[in-house]
């Protein structure tokens, strides 16, 4: 793939830093482990986002002045009214991640949409807003997704892993923009094989809060210094105890000592980059991609 120019981001800024929260609670435990149905204490390790997490983390991101984007499946707008509503009054940005965390890549088309648009629903009778942004929790779009979502109102999505920087979905810039976004750069890889019995089965582990500390500051570091898009994937149940917190404070204040860092949400990243940067190259992943399956072809 072509090298991507360097881009100057607003105000002159070195680089974007942008960070977003899945709060998948114990939908996450169900969606690695659907037969954990019954199992409250595996459950319990996803419960703790709402009953601690998320209140620990708006305390954090209300010390450090961050406005994140909350990716919420509209299944937690009922189950957790209290700290949704929370999320939208601390001003945070409100993203759709699907219903009930469902494996994408098991879904037609039609399914996934049911599943997007009765979220938005949701979003709009609980907290009156429709949100612009989504993200899919597990497995992969279908072929004509991206299209379907613009019709929908939504502009941006924060779902893939193929660049460090936002792209559009094949249409130019009137495509819908892409924040992508790493697993090195999420919560989730590192601390969620702590379940007892292991979910996956087999894999229990908990990493070093101190490396996966010193990870983020040197990735980061090596995305101010290359003008990037930094985004930062948080899951409450995951970075939010007594300690993790604690971790997470320590590499905000890092980020938060450059002042030549933008700090932004990912609805302001996609609408800066839609009026302002530069469209895909011929062989970037995404133009390979929907050209393969399609997605570009005009109607």
């Amino acid at each position: 793939m072509a090298k991507q120019p360097h881009v100057r981001w607003p105000g002159g800024k070195q680089c974007a830093f942008v960070v977003t929260v899945g709060f998948e609670a114990e939908l996450s435990v169900l969606a690695a482990a659907p037969d954990a149905v019954e199992r409250a204490k595996s459950l319990s390790v996803g419960q703790y986002g709402g009953t601690r997490g998320v209140d620990r983390l708006l305390a954090e991101f209300e010390r450090t002045g961050t406005t994140a984007s909350w990716f919420i499946p509209g299944a937690n707008l009922r189950t957790y009214p209290r700290q949704a509503e929370s999320i939208a009054h601390a001003g945070h940005e409100l993203g759709n991640m699907g219903w009930h965390l469902e494996d994408m890549g098991r879904q037609s088309l039609a399914e996934q949409l049911d599943s997007i648009g009765r979220a938005q629903d949701a979003f709009e009778f609980g907290l009156g807003v429709r949100p612009q942004g989504f993200r899919a929790g597990r497995g992969s779009y279908a072929v004509g997704l991206p299209h379907a979502l613009l019709d929908m109102g939504f502009t941006w999505s924060s779902s893939w892993h193929g660049d460090d920087m936002p792209h559009f979905h094949a249409a130019g810039a009137a495509g819908l923009v892409e924040v992508p976004r790493h697993h090195e750069l999420d919560d989730y890889p590192y601390f969620v094989f702590n379940l007892d019995p292991a979910i996956p089965k087999g894999s229990p582990r908990i990493a070093s809060s101190r490396e996966v500390l010193r990870n983020w500051i040197l990735e980061f570091d090596a995305y101010r210094a290359e003008g990037l898009c930094f985004v930062l994937t948080l899951h409450p149940e995951i970075i939010a105890t007594p300690g993790r917190i604690g971790m997470l404070r320590e590499f905000l204040d890092h980020v938060r000592a450059h002042d030549d860092v933008w700090h932004a949400t990912g609805g302001e990243v996609a609408t800066w980059w839609r009026e302002a940067g530069a469209p895909n190259a011929a062989d970037h992943p995404a133009e390979i991609f929907h050209a393969l399956t399609l997605e570009g072809r005009p109607e």
